[in-house]
């Protein structure tokens, strides 16, 4: 059957399902940047399945599945650009007849429905994590990578350096499976310690419901971060735990006060959070670098890797990374925060223009 008799014998379920597709993503979109990646990858799993229901009503048609994908792939690129090739619509189908079970986080009631997606493990890893899984051929296999990489929080190489080794099938046939986990670690350490994975910029605040002008002073912004501050650490990025706030550091003549003091348990160090709601400048870069120092002499521990500072500014300034102390350091950052929501185009730009800033930094420190 060609494509134009098709079209015009399923022109109202065309429409239906198109028009789902459409909404789903309209709705991922719209939510904040903490959740835009498991946003996404609930879209994906959504289109997936809406995919599959829609080939199913024309399952005695050979060629209807090809159709519901080319047209689906038409349709969304022309309203919503890159990301809906045919290869990328065929594997959100994959991705949902791989993982059916999924369904059950999703029918639960909708005003949970974010705490519930946390839950789920696979809603913890990103789309790259999920299309190297998806290459695996032992469902065991997929759902052991699955659940590993959420709870381990392994980066993408580290996954992929593990499915390409075989991990799996080396821990489970490994009666001691100590030596195993050991070399994986040693092997992966270096994909899994890179600081400037772990530090996220912008950190999109809108939770803390704090005016989207400057009408606000740094007391305001440490309230609502203490407020919220599990919403906080979840925005910070991974591992984070909060020890304190406004944290005395006494020396023989003189006391400071630290606005924000967490653990990584990844890193296995402490991070000192300065806030500033006010664009980034030398002075505040040479403050944090004498609080990170004083830390590191008078709080770390034995154990403990050499502390982080990130000065969590209203903007940065690629000439502060570039000639202050921050060109030299690998435990100084500069992260930028969002008391707003922005609109999907203002994140995009604002991430291009912070993973800009953040490559100058690693580059310098490198070189």
């Amino acid at each position: 059957m060609t494509q134009k008799k098709i079209a015009k014998t399923d022109s109202k379920l065309n429409g239906n399902y198109i028009a789902d597709i459409k909404k789903i993503v309209e709705q991922a979109r719209v939510k904040s940047y903490s959740a835009v990646n498991f946003a996404m990858v609930e879209a994906y799993w959504l289109i997936g399945e809406r995919i599959a229901q829609e080939e199913q009503h024309g399952k005695k048609r050979a060629d209807y599945g090809e159709y519901v994908i080319q047209n689906a792939s038409q349709s969304l690129t022309k309203e919503f650009g890159k990301g809906f090739s045919e290869r990328s619509i065929r594997q959100y189908r994959q991705f949902y007849l791989m993982f059916p079970q999924l369904q059950l986080d999703h029918a639960k009631d909708s005003a949970n429905s974010v705490r519930q997606i946390h839950k789920s493990s696979i809603y913890s890893l990103t789309w790259s994590h999920i299309q190297r899984i998806l290459r695996v051929s032992d469902p065991a296999a997929r759902e052991w990578y699955m659940k590993e990489s959420a709870q381990q929080m392994w980066t993408f190489r580290t996954l992929d350096r593990n499915i390409t080794t075989l991990y799996y099938q080396r821990i489970m046939a490994s009666a001691n499976k100590n030596p195993v986990v050991r070399e994986m670690h040693n092997k992966t350490k270096e994909f899994q310690s890179d600081k400037f994975n772990f530090i996220r910029s912008p950190n999109v605040l809108e939770f803390l419901g704090l005016p989207s002008n400057a009408g606000y002073t740094e007391a305001d912004l440490e309230k609502a971060i203490i407020t919220h501050i599990q919403q906080f650490m979840l925005e910070l990025g991974k591992g984070f735990a909060f020890i304190s706030r406004q944290q005395l550091i006494r020396t023989e003549t003189s006391e400071f006060y630290i606005d924000l003091v967490f653990y990584n348990y990844i890193l296995k160090c402490f991070v000192l959070v300065d806030l500033k709601t006010t664009k980034i400048t030398h002075q505040d870069i040479g403050q944090l670098d004498m609080y990170v120092r004083m830390f590191d002499d008078l709080q770390k521990g034995e154990n403990d890797n050499p502390t982080i500072g990130i000065l969590l500014c209203a903007e940065t300034d690629k000439t502060i990374a570039k000639y202050s102390v921050l060109n030299e350091s690998k435990q100084l950052f500069a992260s930028k925060y969002l008391p707003y929501l922005p609109t999907e185009r203002e994140l995009v730009a604002e991430i291009d223009k912070q993973k800009a800033f953040l490559k100058l930094q690693a580059d310098n420190v490198k070189s």
